[in-house]
């Protein structure tokens, strides 16, 4: 008997509600998780876009392999077989809960810590994360197989399931986080995973009694024939190129936009969206319109995007590029769900968009900052969603050499003029000109993808050459926490002379600076000028620093490091190795090896860095951590300053640099200060005069006794004030942090 013939029975709205229900449940559990995890983790790692993406590498290897699980036993046994091995399975989940990191861990300091994290995920969330990711293929193959009315079409379902992601997903930093501590959120999401056990358990009780009420035959022979190689390589191509897309876009935006805290949600938003609108009734009508719309929202994109960036302030600049991303997706994700196919086949369709999930962010994370120093997987993946545009077979089999032509001659023109032309700069206002008059002419390619796709991708990369000539890049490098570079710019002396100077940079953020010539070589710039708080600091207890011994968190150039004098011992914390390497390369930066008479470099996460250090050692502790928007919060709970002060001796100094684009930091240290008593100054800086490199920031003084900071209260130098009250917020902790709630 075949599933047509079989989804005529039953019209019951109470089984969709039941599987429907399953399905969000699970989908709600899966990305409730994956934010809570991360939290548990961030203390051992800090905040980087990387960690991030190694989760999600983690996330997408599991679902594919509780996918290939659900394939397995739904096409080799029984329904009532499968029920058996599945509640063997969720029994023995039960062996990780309550949720909680392995005791004694800690990831190493010396070398790439992805396959440690990889194996502490495994550890810690294995077991529950593996039953969860099973649920949405087999329930679904249950569905098809009860004999409802709906039963020939279960991808519907499918929705169902991506709309419990899209919710957890935006309910979790926006309402979980913020009314329930990080131990409850663990034991909540325990009794989650519980009541998802319960409706499995329901699905599978209907399917029992189902197949007990119909002698109904396996689906051994299929209602169209076998799928072919190339159907299953297209599912891949169109699983693949959004899943690497989505890694890609998340890692440029927090890169090369803005570092905004939470920003990596919208992206994921768009991708967990298209899923909805693509598998729900209306695909048939919106997918044709997204085809069409697409080439005319790349028009824009590329021009502005790639092309003259510039000219659009950072918001427009990211609207173009998440607006492009979600047509790129909904046209990958529209023809997957077009060709979708025979239920007698679901499980092998959702086993190959797994597995190509996983590739993709394996790709991202393991091979792409291995062969690139920046993050150029993400414009190839836009060129590769141009490839799966409508149309791709046709055009590989008729003209595929003339399609190829135009894109080749433009690369081929590039190298020519930049082999042959010793400076290209004087020509790049034509140049800019010239590849926008062609990112329109693209648009009369829209129907032939191979020559759209590459002639598209021949002019994202030419502009992106043309923008690194222009940028002065000196040095850029990729490592697990980001990308950095090292430019050289220049700024006019006093005699109106050009003077050059170096900066480093992470992603759009600026971490130091440092002018070239000898005599100014060891001036401390950017944040720690002279003139700004931490020159004040150090010139108020001049008569009495003389000994001190001093932790820097934080390394950026160095510049801080000129503050040193040859009794002092300082010892600089720093969690990204290729900040060491940079700083301590004087062709880059020669702060450390000019100023720094008596220092220990310690590489790794600063807190537990701090934990080994003997009680009372420090006079100073500057946390200088929290400019990059990509906030540590670990760094900034109780539990942490009551460990910066235990390290700290009784009349020791914690320093604060604060200045931050997007986060009012000085909300969480003005709430710590008052609530366990602590003495607080700040200083929003702002220069009174024009001083070269010398700019605006914000920094906060710490001391246990009052005393201890009245130099610098009566201090003439800088206008230092007592921190403002705030009473809109709970103190962070260990267990409580909430990002939302200091947005400038």
């Amino acid at each position: 008997m075949s599933n047509l013939s079989e989804a005529k029975n039953d019209r019951s709205l109470s089984l969709i509600i039941l599987f429907a229900g399953t399905l969000f449940t699970s989908a709600s559990l899966m990305f409730v998780l994956q934010p809570l995890f991360g939290k548990l983790l961030l203390p051992l790692l800090g905040g980087s876009p990387a960690v991030w993406n190694t989760c999600m590498v983690f996330y997408q290897s599991l679902l594919f392999l509780g996918y290939l699980y659900a394939h397995t036993i739904s096409t080799r046994f029984s329904q009532h077989r499968q029920i058996q091995i599945h509640t063997a399975v969720i029994l023995v989940s039960f062996l990780a809960l309550p949720l909680a990191l392995p005791e004694n861990i800690a990831p190493p300091t010396d070398s790439n810590p992805t396959l440690w994290l990889l194996w502490t995920l495994f550890l810690a969330i294995g077991l529950p994360f593996f039953v969860v990711s099973t649920t949405a293929p087999l329930v679904q193959k249950w569905f098809a197989n009860i004999g409802h009315h709906t039963s020939h079409d279960p991808y519907y379902l499918y929705a169902a399931s991506n709309t419990g992601s899209l919710i957890a997903l935006l309910s979790y930093p926006f309402l979980l986080e913020p009314a329930i501590g990080l131990a409850n959120q663990k034991v909540y999401w325990s009794i989650g995973y519980l009541m998802l056990c319960l409706l499995i358990a329901g699905c599978a009780f209907v399917l029992w009694k189902t197949q007990q009420n119909k002698a109904l035959e396996p689906d051994s022979v299929p209602e169209e024939e076998p799928l072919s190689l190339y159907r299953k390589l297209h599912w891949m191509a169109l699983a693949f190129v959004p899943s690497s897309l989505l890694l890609g876009l998340t890692n440029f935006i927090s890169t090369d936009i803005a570092s905004v805290p939470l920003l990596w949600i919208i992206p994921l938003t768009l991708y967990l969206l298209s899923f909805v609108i693509v598998f729900s009734k209306w695909n048939d009508k919106i997918h044709p319109v997204m085809v069409k719309l697409q080439p005319i929202v790349l028009l824009p994109f590329i021009a502005y995007a790639f092309i003259n960036p510039a000219d659009l302030p950072y918001w427009a600049y990211l609207a173009l590029h998440l607006l492009a991303f979600f047509f790129a997706v909904m046209v990958c994700h529209g023809e997957l769900a077009k060709n979708r196919p025979h239920t007698q086949y679901l499980t092998t369709f959702y086993l190959i968009m797994s597995f190509a999930g996983m590739l993709g962010g394996m790709f991202n994370t393991f091979v792409a900052p291995f062969i690139f120093n920046g993050i150029y997987e993400y414009p190839l993946m836009i060129v590769a969603a141009l490839l799966l545009r409508p149309g791709s077979k046709v055009a590989f089999k008729k003209g595929l050499l003339l399609q190829i032509t135009p894109p080749a001659l433009l690369i081929i023109t590039g190298l020519i003029l930049y082999t042959r032309v010793n400076d290209l700069l004087p020509y790049f206002d034509i140049i800019i000109i010239s590849l926008i008059a062609l990112t329109v002419a693209t648009y009369f390619f829209r129907a032939k993808p191979v020559a759209f796709a590459l002639l598209t991708g021949a002019i994202i990369f030419l502009a992106l050459g043309v923008h690194g000539l222009s940028s002065h890049t000196l040095y850029q490098e990729r490592s697990f926490f980001g990308v950095l570079a090292v430019r050289e710019s220049v700024l006019t002396d006093e005699q109106n002379q050009p003077e050059k100077y170096h900066e480093l940079f992470h992603g759009t953020t600026k971490h130091g600076a440092q002018r070239l010539p000898e005599n100014l070589a060891k001036i401390p710039l950017t944040y720690y000028s002279r003139p700004g708080p931490m020159g004040q600091l150090f010139k108020e207890y001049d008569s009495t620093n003389q000994n001190w011994n001093i932790g820097i968190v934080g390394l950026g150039a160095g510049a801080l490091a000129c503050y040193a004098k040859e009794q002092q011992h300082w010892t600089l914390y720093e969690i990204d190795p290729l900040v060491i390497d940079i700083a301590s390369n004087p062709d880059y930066f020669s702060y450390l090896k000019r100023c720094a008479y008596n220092t220990t470099l310690s590489l790794g996460d600063a807190r537990l860095s701090l934990e080994k250090e003997p009680d009372q050692k420090f006079e100073l502790l500057v946390m200088d951590a929290f400019s990059s928007d990509s906030v540590p919060t670990h760094l900034l709970t109780e539990e942490a300053l009551a460990l910066y002060f235990k390290k700290l001796k009784p009349n020791g100094l914690l320093a604060f640099h604060i200045t931050n684009r997007h986060l009012s930091l000085k909300k969480v240290l003005s709430i710590h200060a008052e609530h366990l008593h602590f003495s607080a100054l700040i200083q929003e800086f702002k220069p009174q005069q024009d001083l070269p490199l010398v700019v605006a920031t914000d920094w906060v003084v710490m001391a246990k006794n009052p005393e201890t900071l009245t130099p610098l209260s009566l201090s003439r130098l800088g206008n230092w004030q007592k921190m403002p009250l705030y009473f809109d917020m709970k103190p962070w902790t260990d267990d409580f942090t909430n990002i939302v709630s200091i947005w400038k």
